[in-house]
């Protein structure tokens, strides 16, 4: 069936119990992939759904997801998967985040986010009752708008929480799921408010759209405090999760924002005598090193020949979010399911000499943002890594003529 069944050889009772549960979860999950239900499964083993807990789901999308399964096929089965685990999951003593924490304060901003969920719900009935009624087509449109800013809170769990399970979890790779979910509640929301903004709405597909929000947000929300969450406190070292909440506030929190004392900034002191930086065309201090990057009117990111992400620049406006929890962390894994095949690419093209260069263009929030990636070569060829540049290039497009005096 697959290499990823646990061998019950040499493992102690607790090991050998969870071996069992996670072999018939795997059983269980084939099944629905080949038969799109599971009634097969749950006539021969009746009282398995009550024997689970959380973190074998974590085992579990681990193993599945190393197998290369299609990621909107995994979509699908993780949801008829806690469909049938459902009540399970949530009859489980969780444990509770503690107060003064970012899972305190994405659980806090859960709360809110649940709420205005409970106001778009009848404005978006009104709506269909009244399409042609401006009042309650900007109505929803707003809370819609409002929505959005939640989606801020999948940002910090992927460039704060991801990048330290990757560190301490073997079994790591459910988050490229949540990820991927992530970004379907992102594109839904987008379409369904760029669909208010349009003279002519597909009332199915809105429909749709908006019942989709509904579903995945509520889904996610589940499966972090009944699963992610709690397996967070019980395995990462609470030093570990210190600094989280203050990147998240850096971040930025939608809803909630808890009131605590902002951390000092790091003070930058030359030393008296400092080591200068032979750099070819001149020698510099790490200090004037750091200064250079961080006032560049671009995004840098540097990954190394080993595919370590090791630095990014700190310009007064990043473009893309990023913190350093990612500082060790493999590309591949700062990106989300549907364009790590992209970044493969680029990788490997770039590392065998056959490109060195790759760029890309996006609309984002109104802007235009440019994308360059650019292969890193020693004197002598040999591939170092890769720079990545990000700039928003709207003025730049319109420029035209000349400019030749200083207008200030």
């Amino acid at each position: 069936m697959s290499n990823l069944l646990i061998n019950f050889t040499n493992m102690t009772e607790l090991n050998h119990t969870r071996a069992i549960r996670h072999n018939k979860l795997l059983e269980l999950s084939y099944q629905i992939l080949q038969t799109g239900n599971a009634r097969e499964f749950l006539t021969r083993y009746p009282d398995f759904v009550e024997q689970v807990v959380p973190s074998d789901f974590i085992l579990l999308f681990d193993a599945l997801i190393r197998q290369d399964i299609e990621i909107q096929k995994l979509i699908i089965l993780s949801n008829k998967v806690f469909n049938i685990f459902y009540q399970t999951l949530l009859s489980y003593n969780r444990i509770e985040p503690p107060a003064g924490t970012l899972l305190w304060a994405i659980e806090k901003n859960n709360q809110a986010m649940n709420e205005l969920l409970d106001e778009i719900r009848p404005a978006f009935r009104l709506f269909l009752h009244e399409p042609a009624n401006k009042t309650l087509r900007s109505n929803l449109q707003l809370l819609l708008n409002k929505l959005q800013l939640y989606t801020r809170i999948y940002t910090i769990k992927e460039n704060v929480i991801f990048p330290a399970i990757e560190k301490v979890w073997p079994e790591f790779r459910c988050v490229q799921l949540m990820w991927a979910f992530h970004d379907e509640i992102r594109s839904r929301i987008q379409e369904a408010i760029g669909t208010l903004s349009s003279d002519s709405i597909d009332f199915v597909r809105f429909n749709r759209l908006i019942g989709d929000i509904f579903f995945y947000m509520k889904t996610i929300q589940f499966r972090d405090e009944r699963i992610l969450f709690p397996e967070i406190i019980a395995t990462l070292e609470p030093k570990m999760m210190e600094g989280w909440l203050s990147e998240g506030l850096a971040l930025g929190l939608p809803y909630f924002i808890p009131d605590i004392p902002s951390p000092p900034k790091p003070e930058y002191r030359a030393e008296p005598s400092p080591d200068l930086a032979d750099l070819g065309t001149g020698k510099l201090t790490l200090e004037q090193i750091r200064l250079i990057f961080n006032h560049l009117p671009v995004d840098i990111t540097y990954v190394d020949e080993k595919d370590e992400v090791r630095y990014f620049s700190t310009p007064p406006r990043r473009i893309f979010p990023r913190t350093v929890g990612i500082i060790g962390r493999n590309v591949k894994n700062c990106h989300p399911p549907d364009s790590v095949h992209i970044v493969e690419k680029i990788i490997e093209s770039f590392r065998n000499g056959e490109k060195d260069k790759a760029s890309f263009w996006i609309h984002m929030r109104g802007e235009l943002i440019f994308i360059q990636y650019f292969a890193v070569r020693d004197e002598e060829g040999k591939y170092r890594g890769i720079i990545e540049v990000t700039q928003e290039i709207s003025e730049i497009k319109s420029l035209e003529g000349e400019k030749r005096l200083l207008d200030w």
